[in-house]
């Protein structure tokens, strides 16, 4: 009857992070592949394999929040969704227009979705590292700390990461713009 208990507690534990969490991990997801059905697939693998690693995850985590562990397990999972792959042509943009219009339905969405579509073009065009960690930024909010971790890397180096990130974002933007005139 004592192993139960625990058992309960866990698996409660565990459901309240999966609501906490399972709107970034789909829209890290999401970012990553850009297509709805891949991020769900990639969503319930994340929760699947954290689920098998859980009671160890909240040992080593002193305490700590487990989103960027959560984020860095979807980063691993899109790693091998795109070395999976790498030999199948695809256009992650082309159902980005539909999601956005399903989540705002504002004119001001319609007027901006062309520039949107040039950052996310953008936005790939970035070396792996930049694009993770700007997506882990500004599409779920994360601060410099809990992209480090995620990452694996030293707060320092994951705050020169983003200001490369950016001016790199803003060099590939302003090209693309001169290309266009």
């Amino acid at each position: 009857m004592d192993e139960t208990k625990p058992k309960q507690q866990l698996d409660r534990e565990f459901s309240d992070l999966y609501r906490a969490h399972l709107r970034d991990v789909y829209s890290y997801s999401y970012y990553r592949v850009g297509n709805h059905h891949d991020a769900e697939d990639l969503t319930e693998q994340t929760f699947l394999q954290a689920y098998r690693h859980f009671e160890r995850a909240q040992r080593e985590s002193d305490g700590r929040p487990l989103r960027p562990w959560l984020i860095r397990i979807a980063h691993n999972l899109a790693a091998n969704y795109y070395r999976d792959r790498a030999r199948k042509p695809q256009s992650p943009l082309d159902d980005s227009s539909d999601f956005l219009a399903t989540m705002h339905t504002t004119e001001s969405l319609v007027e901006g979705r062309e520039e949107l579509r040039s950052v996310l073009e953008a936005v790939n065009k970035l070396s792996d590292d930049r694009r993770e960690a700007l997506i882990m930024r500004f599409a779920l909010g994360m601060d410099n700390r809990e992209i480090a971790r995620s990452l694996g890397r030293t707060d320092g180096a994951t705050k020169v990461l983003l200001h490369r990130a950016i001016r790199q974002l803003e060099q590939i933007i302003k090209e693309d713009e001169a290309g266009q005139k």
